[in-house]
Protein backbone atom coordinates (compact mmCIF):
# COMPACT_ATOMS: atom_id res chain seq x y z
CA UNK A 1 0.00 0.00 0.00
CA UNK A 2 2.76 2.44 0.90
CA UNK A 3 4.48 1.93 -2.45
CA UNK A 4 1.24 2.47 -4.33
CA UNK A 5 0.76 5.72 -2.41
CA UNK A 6 4.29 6.81 -3.30
CA UNK A 7 3.63 6.00 -6.97
CA UNK A 8 0.44 8.06 -7.13
CA UNK A 9 2.03 10.90 -5.18
CA UNK A 10 4.79 10.96 -7.80
CA UNK A 11 2.27 11.02 -10.64
CA UNK A 12 0.16 13.73 -8.99
CA UNK A 13 3.10 16.01 -8.20
CA UNK A 14 4.61 15.56 -11.68
CA UNK A 15 1.27 16.22 -13.42
CA UNK A 16 0.50 19.33 -11.35
CA UNK A 17 4.03 20.66 -11.80
CA UNK A 18 3.74 20.18 -15.56
CA UNK A 19 0.33 21.88 -15.63
CA UNK A 20 1.57 24.91 -13.70
CA UNK A 21 4.68 25.07 -15.90
CA UNK A 22 2.45 25.12 -19.01
CA UNK A 23 0.26 27.91 -17.59
CA UNK A 24 3.31 30.02 -16.71
CA UNK A 25 5.36 28.97 -19.70
CA UNK A 26 3.06 30.19 -22.47
CA UNK A 27 2.94 33.89 -21.50
CA UNK A 28 6.67 33.96 -20.72
CA UNK A 29 7.51 32.20 -23.98
CA UNK A 30 5.22 34.57 -25.89
CA UNK A 31 6.95 37.58 -24.33
CA UNK A 32 10.36 36.18 -25.31
CA UNK A 33 9.32 35.32 -28.87
CA UNK A 34 7.43 38.55 -29.60
CA UNK A 35 9.62 41.11 -27.81
CA UNK A 36 12.48 43.08 -29.27
CA UNK A 37 16.00 41.56 -29.33
CA UNK A 38 17.17 43.29 -26.13
CA UNK A 39 14.03 42.46 -24.15
CA UNK A 40 14.07 38.89 -25.43
CA UNK A 41 17.69 38.45 -24.32
CA UNK A 42 16.98 39.88 -20.87
CA UNK A 43 13.91 37.66 -20.40
CA UNK A 44 15.83 34.61 -21.61
CA UNK A 45 18.65 35.31 -19.15
CA UNK A 46 16.13 35.72 -16.32
CA UNK A 47 14.44 32.43 -17.21
CA UNK A 48 17.66 30.47 -17.69
CA UNK A 49 19.66 32.00 -14.80
CA UNK A 50 18.30 29.57 -12.14
CA UNK A 51 19.94 26.72 -14.08
CA UNK A 52 23.34 28.19 -13.19
CA UNK A 53 22.70 27.70 -9.46
CA UNK A 54 23.05 24.30 -7.83
CA UNK A 55 19.69 22.62 -7.31
CA UNK A 56 20.42 21.99 -3.62
CA UNK A 57 21.05 25.71 -3.03
CA UNK A 58 17.85 26.64 -4.86
CA UNK A 59 15.85 24.11 -2.88
CA UNK A 60 17.19 25.34 0.45
CA UNK A 61 16.30 28.83 -0.71
CA UNK A 62 12.67 27.75 -0.92
CA UNK A 63 12.93 26.42 2.64
CA UNK A 64 13.85 29.95 3.71
CA UNK A 65 10.92 31.39 1.76
CA UNK A 66 8.29 28.82 2.80
CA UNK A 67 9.42 28.04 6.36
CA UNK A 68 7.51 29.06 9.48
CA UNK A 69 10.00 31.89 9.97
CA UNK A 70 10.29 32.50 6.24
CA UNK A 71 9.60 35.49 4.04
CA UNK A 72 5.99 34.61 3.17
CA UNK A 73 4.96 34.06 6.79
CA UNK A 74 6.73 37.27 7.81
CA UNK A 75 4.77 39.24 5.21
CA UNK A 76 1.45 37.60 6.10
CA UNK A 77 1.89 38.16 9.83
CA UNK A 78 3.03 41.78 9.48
CA UNK A 79 0.15 42.49 7.10
CA UNK A 80 -2.29 41.12 9.67
CA UNK A 81 -3.57 38.45 7.30
CA UNK A 82 -2.70 35.59 9.67
CA UNK A 83 -1.96 35.53 13.39
CA UNK A 84 0.24 32.43 13.42
CA UNK A 85 2.83 31.13 10.94
CA UNK A 86 1.48 28.77 8.29
CA UNK A 87 2.96 25.33 7.69
CA UNK A 88 3.93 25.47 4.02
CA UNK A 89 6.81 22.99 4.07
CA UNK A 90 6.83 19.20 3.95
CA UNK A 91 3.81 18.73 1.70
CA UNK A 92 3.07 18.32 -1.98
CA UNK A 93 2.48 22.03 -2.50
CA UNK A 94 6.03 22.89 -1.45
CA UNK A 95 7.46 20.23 -3.77
CA UNK A 96 5.36 21.55 -6.68
CA UNK A 97 6.49 25.14 -6.07
CA UNK A 98 10.15 24.12 -5.93
CA UNK A 99 9.83 21.89 -8.98
CA UNK A 100 8.17 24.61 -11.06
CA UNK A 101 10.97 27.01 -10.19
CA UNK A 102 13.66 24.49 -11.08
CA UNK A 103 12.16 23.04 -14.26
CA UNK A 104 10.21 25.99 -15.72
CA UNK A 105 13.03 26.94 -18.15
CA UNK A 106 12.71 23.52 -19.77
CA UNK A 107 9.10 24.38 -20.61
CA UNK A 108 9.67 27.98 -21.65
CA UNK A 109 12.52 27.44 -24.10
CA UNK A 110 10.78 24.86 -26.38
CA UNK A 111 7.59 26.95 -26.34
CA UNK A 112 9.50 30.14 -27.17
CA UNK A 113 11.16 28.40 -30.11
CA UNK A 114 7.79 27.12 -31.35
CA UNK A 115 6.07 30.49 -30.95
CA UNK A 116 8.97 32.25 -32.66
CA UNK A 117 8.37 30.12 -35.76
CA UNK A 118 4.75 31.33 -36.08
CA UNK A 119 4.30 34.03 -38.70
CA UNK A 120 3.03 37.23 -36.97
CA UNK A 121 0.84 37.83 -40.03
CA UNK A 122 -1.37 34.95 -38.86
CA UNK A 123 -2.46 36.98 -35.84
CA UNK A 124 -3.30 39.97 -38.01
CA UNK A 125 -5.30 37.74 -40.35
CA UNK A 126 -7.15 36.15 -37.43
CA UNK A 127 -8.01 39.54 -35.92
CA UNK A 128 -9.17 40.78 -39.32
CA UNK A 129 -11.53 37.80 -39.53
CA UNK A 130 -12.98 38.67 -36.12
CA UNK A 131 -11.14 36.20 -33.90
CA UNK A 132 -10.52 37.24 -30.31
CA UNK A 133 -7.12 36.84 -28.66
CA UNK A 134 -8.32 33.71 -26.89
CA UNK A 135 -9.64 32.20 -30.12
CA UNK A 136 -6.36 33.00 -31.86
CA UNK A 137 -4.46 31.34 -29.03
CA UNK A 138 -6.71 28.27 -28.99
CA UNK A 139 -7.05 27.76 -32.74
CA UNK A 140 -3.67 28.95 -34.01
CA UNK A 141 -1.03 29.16 -31.30
CA UNK A 142 -1.80 25.91 -29.48
CA UNK A 143 -1.94 23.69 -32.62
CA UNK A 144 1.27 25.19 -34.03
CA UNK A 145 3.16 24.87 -30.75
CA UNK A 146 2.09 21.32 -29.90
CA UNK A 147 5.54 19.81 -30.65
CA UNK A 148 7.25 22.34 -28.38
CA UNK A 149 4.58 21.82 -25.73
CA UNK A 150 5.04 18.05 -25.86
CA UNK A 151 8.83 18.39 -25.58
CA UNK A 152 8.60 20.73 -22.60
CA UNK A 153 5.92 18.69 -20.86
CA UNK A 154 7.92 15.48 -21.30
CA UNK A 155 11.04 17.07 -19.81
CA UNK A 156 9.23 18.66 -16.86
CA UNK A 157 7.20 15.54 -16.04
CA UNK A 158 10.16 13.16 -16.29
CA UNK A 159 12.56 15.30 -14.27
CA UNK A 160 9.94 16.03 -11.60
CA UNK A 161 8.98 12.37 -11.27
CA UNK A 162 12.62 11.30 -11.00
CA UNK A 163 13.73 14.07 -8.65
CA UNK A 164 14.89 13.16 -5.15
CA UNK A 165 16.53 16.37 -3.91
CA UNK A 166 13.34 18.46 -4.04
CA UNK A 167 11.04 15.90 -2.36
CA UNK A 168 13.69 15.10 0.25
CA UNK A 169 14.25 18.73 1.27
CA UNK A 170 10.79 20.27 0.70
CA UNK A 171 8.56 17.21 1.07
CA UNK A 172 10.17 15.42 3.99
CA UNK A 173 8.71 12.16 5.19
CA UNK A 174 5.15 13.18 4.31
CA UNK A 175 5.76 13.52 0.57
CA UNK A 176 7.86 10.62 -0.59
CA UNK A 177 8.27 10.12 -4.32
CA UNK A 178 9.80 7.36 -6.44
CA UNK A 179 13.11 9.19 -6.76
CA UNK A 180 13.55 9.47 -2.99
CA UNK A 181 12.44 5.86 -2.59
CA UNK A 182 15.13 4.68 -5.01
CA UNK A 183 17.76 6.72 -3.17
CA UNK A 184 16.67 5.30 0.20
CA UNK A 185 16.60 1.68 -0.98
CA UNK A 186 20.03 1.87 -2.63
CA UNK A 187 22.00 4.16 -0.34
CA UNK A 188 20.30 3.75 3.05
CA UNK A 189 18.84 0.23 3.11
CA UNK A 190 21.36 -1.14 0.57
CA UNK A 191 18.60 -3.16 -1.09
CA UNK A 192 19.83 -2.77 -4.66
CA UNK A 193 17.39 -5.30 -6.09
CA UNK A 194 14.30 -3.53 -4.81
CA UNK A 195 15.80 -0.13 -5.64
CA UNK A 196 16.43 -1.31 -9.19
CA UNK A 197 12.82 -2.51 -9.44
CA UNK A 198 11.53 0.90 -8.33
CA UNK A 199 13.86 2.60 -10.80
CA UNK A 200 12.49 0.36 -13.56
CA UNK A 201 8.95 1.43 -12.62
CA UNK A 202 10.05 5.07 -12.75
CA UNK A 203 11.65 4.60 -16.17
CA UNK A 204 8.52 2.84 -17.42
CA UNK A 205 6.33 5.68 -16.12
CA UNK A 206 8.43 8.31 -17.89
CA UNK A 207 8.57 6.33 -21.13
CA UNK A 208 4.81 5.75 -21.01
CA UNK A 209 4.09 9.45 -20.52
CA UNK A 210 6.52 10.43 -23.27
CA UNK A 211 4.94 7.94 -25.69
CA UNK A 212 1.43 9.09 -24.78
CA UNK A 213 2.30 12.77 -25.28
CA UNK A 214 4.02 12.16 -28.60
CA UNK A 215 1.13 10.02 -29.80
CA UNK A 216 -1.39 12.68 -28.80
CA UNK A 217 0.61 15.38 -30.58
CA UNK A 218 0.86 13.33 -33.76
CA UNK A 219 -2.89 12.73 -33.75
CA UNK A 220 -3.64 16.42 -33.19
CA UNK A 221 -1.18 17.49 -35.88
CA UNK A 222 -2.85 15.16 -38.37
CA UNK A 223 -6.23 16.53 -37.27
CA UNK A 224 -5.19 20.13 -37.90
CA UNK A 225 -3.29 19.37 -41.09
CA UNK A 226 -4.92 20.59 -44.29
CA UNK A 227 -4.76 18.05 -47.12
CA UNK A 228 -2.94 19.26 -50.19
CA UNK A 229 -5.26 19.98 -53.10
Amino acid sequence: EIYGRVFWTTVRVAVLTTAVAVLLGYPIAWAIARSGPLTARVLTIIVVSPLFVNIVIRTFGWRIVLGRNGVINWVLINAGIVSEPLDMLYDQGAVIVGSVHVFLPLMVLPLAAAIGSINPALEEAARTLGASRFEFFRRVVVPLTLPGLAAGATLVFSLTAGSFVLPAILGGERTKMLGTLVEEQMLVVSDWSFGSAIAAVLVGLNLGVAAALNGAVERRVRHYAVPAS
